[in-house]
């Protein structure tokens, strides 16, 4: 059917995805769990942080996170999102966040404390606004949400292999972070014809759902923490949501780009333990 190949192109051409979403390598230390539709990790007894991935991230994005905080009394859980398993009309960022509304509903049964990043962060602001009972606090690092890098209307050449390794690169900071196998990965998924449908419906929605005139109604205490030289959403973003979330703090991590937690997880990690730590 070609008819999917040229939505695939109409909307790459209103929109370069890789400036909107973060794209991390793969690693695992935790085993996956399985409860009916729902796919998670958990780890650790405490008050819970849940932690939601970005729209080319996953579970493993926050390896370190779960280590540190399940050692200090918190029990850490990150759902696996539904990118590629909605149906196509209803691939957008409302229906995740009825889906992470769901599962805080469902399976955790009690206010969270939401740590997003990227699209992940965009679902937390999307829900502390719809649904704040849930939201105890929110913690967003390199979230989407009020706008994002772009690089012009070009066609992205997604065959084109260097192209999506430069893209890949141009997420973090250290560009040796974007390894051979991570380019593999990400050059897999973006020719991927229905991920590729519905990754730019993703990054559509994202954009359409722009949080500015939300953000003051974001009540519940919320930790903002940025890489100074994040690509993708630039400090002027992290800048503007201090500036509009009222109950907000601003934290910076150098020499760091749109994927705080990984790129320097020591750092960040600290901030947000006695971030949270003072917020008992």
């Amino acid at each position: 059917m070609k008819n999917g190949d040229l939505i695939v192109k109409r909307l790459f051409y209103k929109q370069d995805i890789f400036c909107t979403f973060a794209i991390y390598p793969v690693f695992m230390l935790f085993k996956i769990r399985k409860k009916k539709k729902l796919q998670f990790l958990e780890e650790g007894e405490g008050e819970v942080l849940l932690l939601l991935h970005g729209l080319m991230g996953g579970l493993s994005n926050f390896d370190q996170m779960v280590s540190f905080f399940s050692g200090r009394g918190y029990r850490v859980i990150v759902p696996m999102l539904p990118i590629y398993d909605l149906p196509v009309l209803n691939t957008n960022l409302s229906s995740i966040a009825k889906y992470v509304t769901d599962f805080i509903e469902g399976h955790i049964k009690k206010p969270v404390t939401v740590v997003g990043n990227s699209m992940g962060g965009h679902i937390g602001l999307i829900i502390a606004v719809s649904r704040p009972v849930l939201v105890k606090n929110l913690v967003l690092t390199g979230s989407s949400g009020l706008y994002e890098k772009t690089f012009g209307d070009s066609f992205p050449r997604k065959s084109d292999k260097e192209y999506i390794k430069k893209k890949t690169q141009d997420v973090f900071y250290d560009p040796a972070v974007a390894t051979d196998a991570l380019v593999d990965e990400v050059f897999s998924v973006v020719n991927d014809r229905m991920k590729g449908i519905k990754t730019v419906m993703l990054a559509r929605s994202a954009i359409k759902h722009n949080m500015q005139k939300d953000l003051p109604n974001i009540h519940c205490p919320t930790c903002i923490i940025w890489g100074k030289q994040d690509n993708v959403t630039p400090p002027d973003v992290a800048e503007e949501m201090h500036r509009y979330i009222p109950n907000s703090e601003l934290f910076w991590i150098d020499e760091c780009g749109h994927a705080a937690m990984m790129e320097k997880p020591e750092q960040f990690n600290e901030i947000l333990y006695h971030w949270l730590e003072q917020k008992k």
